[in-house]
């Protein structure tokens, strides 16, 4: 039987007080609230007398939370103050006007204390059970370009190595679990190596302060192919897997390892990929060099290529002062590539691909609210769910989008959410287990 009535005689009226918008960021935000990250923000965070100063745990929060429920600009903020979703989050949600004068405040100082917040951050969820404790770690350094198009942009004006005008910043990623270790901004013209050692040494001090106490290893691709990067892991004991720049004397090197060297690895085409292993001293120019394991991936290019008219064969070396067979070494190697999910994750789960100020140090505070709120879903998911890696486009479509409705009876107040919900299991016993970390503010 059809209905009687049609769309166009459906009223509609804004005037609902107990109505949350985003009413499953109480998972999030309850988990902040356990961790403490109001209270950290403000220890660590002083912007002088600057006029954006005061209430900065509630402007950062208003941020994470604006993040974690899709947006991916300052205005965005104001959604979270419809209705009664202020009361979910148990803090003041501050207007997009104010969170951009506040972002606005911010020196490269004060985006540096907003790294000891973030690990301060880390090292609580870890000891509430997020973290490797000791099992080995592996932490997969990496940069990306996020672009953007105005002319204004304080460190984005030039192009980057790619052509595209933007930043570059640096990043340290957990393998496996996601969780962004550190992130620091830089120019887009920085090249991928720039101040790389730098930015190991601190944060595999951050990683060892937060409890992982077993075996690091380091993974990157050529772009940090650098002596200061071998170096600090040499000085920290960590075991490193850097894949090797091709130049003239590597490829001769490649080109006189025997046939019978060579082990077929699994490939896609068979017979289409082998592995081999020979010494090689990196830097050697420079004082101290030592010889390390040179493994080599050679590929056949796909048929019907243009490259199969010109070579036989495709090469990737990567250098490594690891222990094990030669075929574990170099699946684990590539599987560095997983790196970019995170990085995904981050652009277009979170807000990154947006740095919206035209000061440097803005952004720069914009990018570190982006990782808070990007490890806050990998622990919401972990701790929570007791799940692995799931994308915040899943948590957001599946728990934090959920809409609810206040009431209020016997001195209690009630999160009414839509019945026959399919996820709604999920959602309590998240919850429940969230509700059991100690609280930390």
């Amino acid at each position: 039987m059809r209905s009687s009535h049609t769309l166009d005689r459906l009223d509609v009226a804004f005037d609902d007080d107990r109505l949350v918008a985003g009413a499953g960021l109480l998972l999030p935000a309850t988990l902040a609230q356990h961790l403490g990250l109001r209270k950290l923000v403000d220890e660590h965070l002083d912007l002088g007398p600057s006029p954006g100063r005061a209430n900065a745990g509630d402007k950062i929060l208003s941020l994470v939370m604006s993040a974690l429920a899709g947006g991916d600009c300052i205005d965005d903020a104001n959604a979270l103050r419809a209705g009664g979703t202020e009361r979910v989050l148990a803090f003041v949600v501050k207007a997009a006007s104010t969170l951009g004068t506040f972002l606005r405040c911010f020196r490269w100082g004060h985006v540096r204390q907003l790294d000891r917040v973030s690990r301060e951050l880390l090292a609580r969820a870890w000891a509430a059970g997020a973290g490797p404790g000791t099992e080995p770690l592996t932490i997969d350094l990496d940069s990306t370009i996020c672009e953007t198009y105005g002319l204004q942009k304080e460190g984005a004006t030039r192009f980057s190595h790619t052509g595209v005008r933007g930043y570059h910043p640096l990043l340290a990623i957990a393998a496996g679990t996601g969780d962004v270790l550190m992130v620091r901004l830089r120019g887009g013209n920085a090249n991928s190596g720039r101040s790389a050692g730098h930015f190991l040494r601190e944060a595999i001090g951050r990683v060892r302060g937060a409890g992982a106490s077993g075996q690091l290893t380091v993974r990157a691709d050529s772009g940090f192919y650098a002596r200061a990067v071998v170096a600090v892991c040499r000085r920290l004991d960590v075991r490193f897997s850097i894949t090797v720049r091709q130049h003239a004397s590597l490829r001769r090197l490649i080109e006189a390892i025997p046939e019978e060297a060579w082990t077929p690895i699994p490939y896609w085409i068979g017979g289409g990929a082998d592995v081999a292993e020979t010494s090689y001293i990196p830097f050697a120019a420079e004082r101290g060099a030592l010889p390390v394991r040179l493994i080599v991936r050679r590929v056949k290019p796909t048929p019907g290529s243009q490259l199969a008219l010109f070579t036989l064969y495709d090469h990737h070396a990567f250098i490594t002062d690891r222990e094990g067979e030669t075929l574990a070494l170099e699946a684990d190697h590539r599987r560095h590539a997983e790196v970019e999910n995170a990085i995904r994750d981050l652009k277009h789960g979170m807000g990154l691909n947006h740095l919206p100020s035209g000061r440097f140090a803005a952004n720069g505070a914009w990018l570190a609210i982006q990782v808070m709120a990007h490890n806050l879903a990998r622990w919401t998911s972990r701790l929570g769910l007791g799940a692995g890696i799931v994308t915040t486009k899943t948590l957001r479509r599946r728990l934090f989008s959920l809409v609810g409705r206040l009431t209020r009876s016997a001195r209690r107040v009630t999160l009414h959410l839509p019945a026959r919900w399919p996820w709604a299991i999920g959602f309590s016993t998240a919850l429940a287990r969230i509700r059991t970390i100690p609280l930390l503010a």
